[in-house]
């Protein structure tokens, strides 16, 4: 447990490192962006490829693959509750939140913790939960939206480009012809990997919005307690029933005890969702992990006696 505290403490520093020079206008709105997005088509789609390209996929963690999903659907089945919320772009927001996390955040600790096998493990768990996230989401925002002023959404077309899916496959395809990146190709996606985690919780803490704490309701925490709780508490027992190892349930549960992903708002504000809820949900998300986090991960280190 002390060394999860140790590995949680710079992530919590890193991502508020990222607010700070937010706040301070250090780096402009627009320069964020461009960062976010080079991380986003660049740099974790390095490390997904140069990870996956090495794990050993004879013994492919299909169970983890399977609670995270199973996880996933549960918690997006969850939001369809908020009943107050029923047939509003509230709904689409809170399943959205449900069922994305901060990959980011779960690189880190991964790699603190188990090291190369974490990092491994956690582009496998992407692999498996950015599909189901951006079918739940879209399908969910789109639903309840009262209208959608952006492009109309085609599912398929967005996974078919997304690249971090694309990522995954080639890293998949590298493995199984037994072409694994090496010498110069191997140091160079090795450094492009390091880059992102840094970067990228960075700018999780840049894309927190300090007045959505300030605005932050009772439905806000409640969902938010709900996400940060139920989403591992899902992949928690769904791992103990399929009897996975404990390193894959412990990895299953750092992915899915991530706050939501900043990216929510953007995706709400383009679907017709509720954008402001949220932000809301984003940042109270991002400073409860702070605490949730620990104790979800202690809890499951207790069960596991890794």
């Amino acid at each position: 447990m002390l060394l999860f505290l140790q590995a949680l403490l710079p992530v919590v520093i890193i991502v508020a490192i990222g607010r700070l020079l937010a706040w301070r206008n250090v780096i402009a709105a627009e320069g964020w962006r461009g960062i976010e997005r080079v991380s986003y088509y660049l740099l974790f789609p390095a490390l997904i490829i140069r990870e996956i390209a090495r794990a050993p996929l004879e013994t492919a963690p299909w169970g983890l693959a399977l609670a995270l999903v199973g996880a996933q659907l549960v918690l997006g089945a969850v939001g369809l509750l908020a009943s107050t919320s029923r047939g509003t772009p509230a709904i689409g927001s809170i399943i959205q939140s449900n069922v994305r996390w901060t990959a980011f955040v779960a690189l880190s600790l991964a790699g603190a913790l188990f090291g190369g096998e974490g990092l491994a493990l956690v582009a496998i768990s992407a692999a498996a939960m950015i599909p189901i996230a951006n079918i739940l989401s879209i399908g969910a925002l789109t639903k309840f939206a009262e209208s959608a002023p952006g492009r109309t959404p085609n599912v398929m077309r967005d996974l078919a480009t997304n690249p971090l899916l694309i990522a995954c496959i080639i890293g998949i395809g590298l493995n199984l012809i037994d072409a694994v990146p090496s010498g110069v190709v191997d140091t160079t996606f090795g450094l492009l990997g390091q880059s992102v985690i840094a970067l990228g919780l960075l700018t999780a803490g840049a894309g927190v919005d300090v007045k959505a704490l300030k605005r932050a309701g009772s439905r806000t925490l409640l969902w938010s307690l709900i996400r940060l709780i139920g989403l591992p508490a899902a992949a928690l027992s769904f791992g103990l029933l399929l009897g996975l190892p404990p390193l894959h349930i412990l990895i299953a549960v750092l992915c899915t005890a991530t706050p939501t992903a900043t990216n929510c708002y953007i995706l709400a504000k383009q679907l017709g969702g509720d954008a402001p809820l949220s932000a809301n949900l984003i940042a109270v998300q991002t400073v409860l992990s702070i605490i949730t986090m620990p104790i979800i991960y202690g809890f499951a280190l207790r069960l596991t006696s890794i």
